[in-house]
């Protein structure tokens, strides 16, 4: 490592300061749709239990920004809202693939799309990471027995086009 290395290579998530943290997110919107948890027919708890994202927003995900329309106060209007920390960032199975915060907690970097790397928040969206045009409702807007009809693959996937590295212009 040189001194010119940027900070997501030199710390760790916890080492990380507010600023550098909040700037690991990449403006995606995928942790932000509404999941669903399959519930055993025993009633037992399991350890790892399914979890299926459906293309419904929380109802603060504004869906053109990709962003919360009141990230300060997030926790108190959508209590089931989840705060990362570096300490709970290994223990959330449903982080998408192209989380950076999950991708840093593996010991792997970002990709060329997140707007860290590419200088450009619109990256992400041209990349297809982002749920952009792909979320036509928020949670208010769906009946919650309808929300299994909604159930989508698509955040627990990478694009190709996120996947390749971005020729030089």
């Amino acid at each position: 490592m040189s001194e010119n290395d940027p900070f997501w290579r030199t710390k760790t998530l916890g080492e990380m300061t507010l600023a550098e943290w909040e700037s690991l997110c990449d403006g995606c919107g995928r942790c932000c749709l509404v999941k669903l948890e399959e519930e055993p027919p025993d009633g037992t708890e399991p350890e790892n239990p399914p979890i299926y994202f459906t293309d419904v927003g929380c109802r603060l995900l504004d869906g053109d920004t990709c962003r919360c329309k009141d990230y300060p106060n997030r926790q108190r209007l959508v209590p089931d809202c989840v705060r990362l920390t570096p300490e709970v960032v290994g223990e959330i199975g449903w982080l998408p693939p192209t989380c950076a915060y999950r991708l840093l907690d593996e010991g792997r970097d970002l990709y060329w799309w997140h707007p860290l790397v590419s200088g450009d928040p619109e990256t992400v969206h041209q990349a297809g990471i982002s749920i952009r045009g792909r979320v036509p409702d928020n949670e208010d807007e769906v009946p919650v027995e309808q929300l299994e009809d909604r159930i989508v693959s698509w955040p627990l996937a990478v694009p190709r086009r996120a996947r390749r590295k971005r020729k030089a212009a």
